[in-house]
């Protein structure tokens, strides 16, 4: 069993179920998908899409999906079926896997990193911005293509405050408000 899993069933299930009066273990809000996503610049070379294309497939796991424009916008010269993102979904193994190194690695490796903000949207799902991929392991931090993604960590809770109890208890530090 995944290290954040076990934690999960030992030590968050009972600490929610005690602080936020659920009656039975599936009340208690879990980790339902992580999705990390680029936004690229439509007029982008196609080797360099590629090649961020390689960087989320190292940094998740998995082979992301191209996110197409549904419809034409003449103000930022974007066409309908144009390339204007990358996403990678990751869930169950893959997600525990990503998370485990969002919380032990990359977060320590953030410059100035005194916490995580406390900005969730309103139904329970956290979304990190980081201004380029270096903080990852698997980045060369000598490569000269940077670019900005979003790791976005949506649960089952039905409010903020339970969300970030359930993240804090996995090990995530946020930032006193």
């Amino acid at each position: 069993m995944h290290r954040l899993k076990e934690i999960y069933q030992k030590r968050t299930i009972p600490r929610m179920k005690q602080g936020f009066g659920f009656k039975n273990d599936f009340q208690v809000p879990r980790i339902e998908k992580i999705v990390v996503n680029v936004g690229i610049n439509s007029q982008l070379n196609p080797k360099l899409i590629e090649q961020i294309e390689e960087n989320i497939q190292a940094i998740t796991g998995q082979k992301p999906v191209k996110t197409k424009a549904k419809k034409s916008i003449a103000g930022f010269k974007i066409k309908e079926g144009q390339v204007v993102g990358l996403k990678a979904t990751l869930r169950n193994e893959k997600m525990y896997d990503f998370l485990e190194k969002l919380i032990h690695i990359v977060s320590p490796r953030m410059k100035d990193f005194k916490g995580l903000s406390c900005r969730f949207d309103h139904t329970g799902n956290l979304t990190i911005g980081f201004e380029n991929q270096l903080p990852f392991p698997e980045i060369d931090t000598a490569t000269e293509l940077l670019y900005g993604l979003e790791v976005t960590i949506i649960t089952t809770a039905k409010k903020d405050e339970e969300a970030k109890a359930l993240l804090q208890s996995l090990g995530f530090l946020f930032k006193e408000s």
